[in-house]
């Protein structure tokens, strides 16, 4: 499918050419959105646990702002722009200026959608494949309705240099905006625009030699007198570089180091980092124990100074503080969306736990010894002991930042994973909406795997969320594979991510993965979620079958421009199809055809009676690599397996690039979720919930500041101003 649009030169008003636009770069006007209902779980909650969650949900929302700045140079004029307008008239009060603009019913809602878009996914990017998306509807017609909006009645100066600062990028599908990635191969506000692989790879090195993380920084280069200079910025409320006795153990200040200056600064987004401190300082009057308490402190701590050793300290708490009734996490999280696989988004999640569905988690927890010698490696490369993890079934309450997952393995330290724990959490609530599935939308699947696709995809994600990470003793244990002594690991700082960083992040979905189709297979993990004889077999074959469409349909998420894939998830579930195709035997079909509707189509079936034995031995063989490779940090061994395996090739038994072009054509556009508010009414917290719409999902961000709401775009404008240069693009704030 493709759009006609006029691309336009400046603010003229003619039309220099027409252009088809692939339809992945545009959200479609039906496009699934949904209310994420919490109301009861948030109504079962005591009053002070629903001031703690009011306020940890308050650090959450203003955090969340700080995924405008990390995605693009132009997210949050285009943010600030959309809230200047809505603020002054509703979805619905809007729409008589639509018409008077000459937008027509589809176009008012294509102008809807798109803000819901950037709404969801804090940005103009997609979270979810790193594709930008553009308005679908004319430039000029965007325009007129921004030119007949009270708010640009009222302000029109400031509404047409925040209109001029981010028209050109509003629209632009040039190869290199296309979507998020490093140098030439796409955008990304992790670092400024002339920085490339070559200084990711530098920095990490100075930032090893200083035993610095990337998780909360970004990178700027610039050069004075020939000379290289980096600026390492870190996220904090304090902008003073000077040490703080008792409060940070980040070197700032200058740095020679090679060739080259290395400056570390606090700072970077420190009006947003201040508000986040200020909520948390408020829920710790509300905090249930002494691990909340002290994990709020160091977090506080962490987003003063930019220590992201508070931070983990913060974490050392969080996971101490076991079966609490108010789960949170916030903090740099994630970082799948640096291109080189190092710097966290941010993220803050509030979420009341699931009693019933947490129960069978805990079961599965208590069962991990006798099934962790299931895996199919060494018993040496296991930790000496097994550290039960927190696995809970929450109801969210608060996501703030690009998406929302269906589950979460945190935090993701692994000195801390490996040495203390972690927790495994299910959002249930997200997972009710986004596994529902209509029959009509179900594509690549024959018809008589549709309905049982249906009825068992939920049940078979309980099973399948399955994640672990484990040590060894690199004197003694002995490569499975070779049979010989290991020849490498971990030295010093080197840490998973900085040692695999830009392949780290999907690997270690493709091993998690891996991890639940083999145990899924285990009757005692399938009676534990209540699955037993013919329902806990149906169970294992939708999992499976699950895996394997995922698969195809992870194709939309490559670029063949760039040879590259935009999303970790998807990268892995691929790499999983490629090993199953390639076991042979008839365990995995996949072939090509044409649809009813005349057009190129794909069918992709899986034998059941094959999946415990050349489905599990394939698993098992590939499994124990991964887990080798990881284990030993042999970098070039483990870069060879799995780009291997993620090579979209045309020639052998499948043209992958040619089943790309179908994917793209039958592609169903990932829902956006609309989430609740809470205000604080005397002493008690009222929550608002809002319909499962493009509206209703406007109304929710532009009710989300009620009392400084200006004062936050004013300084989203500064920051975003502040770095134009760095991406040449300049404004006039």
């Amino acid at each position: 499918m493709f759009l006609c649009v006029c691309i336009f030169s400046g603010e003229g008003s003619s039309c220099l050419k027409t252009e088809m636009v692939d339809s992945q770069y545009y959200l479609p006007n039906d496009i699934g959105i949904s209310a994420l209902d919490c109301r009861v779980a948030f109504r079962l909650l005591s009053p002070k646990e629903q001031m703690y969650a009011h306020y940890l949900s308050r650090a959450s929302w203003y955090g969340g702002l700080i995924v405008l700045i990390q995605t693009s140079p132009e997210s949050a004029n285009i943010y600030v722009l959309l809230q200047k307008i809505f603020r002054l008239q509703a979805p619905q009060q809007l729409e008589a200026a639509a018409t008077a603009a000459g937008l027509s019913a589809e176009e008012y809602q294509a102008f809807l959608v798109y803000a819901a878009g950037l709404y969801a996914n804090m940005g103009n990017y997609k979270s979810f494949g790193d594709t930008k998306f553009i308005p679908n509807l004319p430039k000029e017609k965007f325009k007129a309705l921004v030119w007949e909006s009270l708010a640009f009645k009222q302000s029109p100066g400031d509404m047409e240099t925040l209109w001029g600062c981010c028209c050109e990028p509003l629209y632009s599908l040039e190869d290199k905006q296309k979507q998020l990635g490093l140098g030439e191969k796409g955008i990304s506000a992790y670092f400024s625009g002339n920085c490339c692989l070559e200084d990711a790879e530098f920095a990490q090195k100075f930032l090893d030699s200083k035993n610095l993380s990337a998780y909360n920084t970004r990178l700027f280069k610039t050069e004075i007198d020939g000379k290289r200079c980096y600026e390492v910025r870190l996220a904090s409320a304090e902008k003073d570089n000077c040490a703080v006795e008792g409060k940070s153990e980040v070197c700032c200040g200058k740095h020679e180091f090679e060739d080259s200056v290395f400056s570390v600064k606090r700072g970077d987004y420190a009006f947003l980092m201040e508000k986040v401190c200020q909520n948390l300082e408020k829920a710790k009057d509300y905090a249930a124990n002494e691990n909340q308490k002290r994990m709020l402190e160091e977090y506080i701590r962490s987003f003063t100074c930019g220590s992201v050793e508070a931070h983990k300290e913060g974490s050392r708490y969080w996971i101490k503080d076991k079966g609490p009734i108010v789960e949170s996490y916030i903090g740099f999280i994630e970082s799948y969306r640096d291109p080189f696989g190092s710097r966290g988004e941010f993220e803050g999640f509030v979420a009341v736990v699931n009693k019933a569905m947490s129960a069978r988690f805990a079961q599965l927890v208590s069962s991990a010894e006798v099934l962790l010698p299931e895996l199919p490696w060494p018993p040496a490369f296991e930790k000496d002991i097994f550290l039960k993890p927190d696995f809970t079934s929450l109801d969210v309450l608060t996501f703030a930042g690009s998406g929302i997952p269906a589950g979460i393995n945190i935090p993701n330290y692994d000195d801390i994973r490996q040495t203390e724990g972690f927790k495994n959490v299910s959002l249930g609530n997200v997972l009710a909406v986004a596994y529902a599935t209509q029959k009509d939308k179900l594509t690549f699947l024959e018809e008589n795997d549709k309905d049982l696709y249906i009825k068992w995809k939920g049940p078979s994600f309980e099973v399948q969320d399955d994640k672990g990470k484990y040590n060894f003793d690199q004197t003694a244990v002995r490569n499975p594979e070779t049979g010989e002594l290991i020849s490498s690991w971990y030295k010093g700082s080197e840490t998973w991510d900085s040692k695999f960083s830009t392949i780290a992040s999907s690997y270690e979905e493709c091993r998690a993965e891996c991890v639940g189709l083999y145990l899924c297979l285990n009757k005692q993990v399938l009676s534990i979620f209540g699955h037993e004889g013919e329902d806990a077999e149906e169970v294992v074959y939708v999992n499976w079958l699950n895996m394997v469409r995922a698969g195809l349909l992870g194709l939309e998420f490559y670029t063949p421009e760039s040879k590259s894939w935009r999303q970790a998830h998807m990268q892995a579930r691929f790499v999983i199809l490629r090993v199953l195709l390639e076991a042979g035997e008839g365990l995995v079909g996949l072939r090509e055809c044409t649809g009813a509707d005349g057009r190129p189509d794909a069918v992709i079936t899986l034998d059941r009676s094959k999946i415990y034995t050349v489905g599990k031995s394939a698993i098992q063989r590939f499994l124990c690599k991964l887990q080798v490779h990881k284990s030993t940090a042999d970098v070039e061994g483990g870069r060879a397996l799995y780009e291997g395996y993620s090579a979209v090739t045309t020639d052998g038994t499948h043209n992958f690039l040619r089943l790309r072009e179908t994917v793209l054509l039958r592609k169903e556009a990932r829902k956006m979720f609309v989430q609740a508010n809470t205000y604080i009414k005397g002493d008690a917290v009222e929550l608002v919930e809002y319909e499962g719409s493009a509206a209703g999902l406007i109304q929710s961000f532009v009710e989300r500041f009620p009392d400084d709401a200006e004062e936050v775009e004013a300084q989203l404008l500064e920051m975003t101003s502040m770095d134009s240069s760095c991406w040449c693009v300049q404004c006039g704030w």
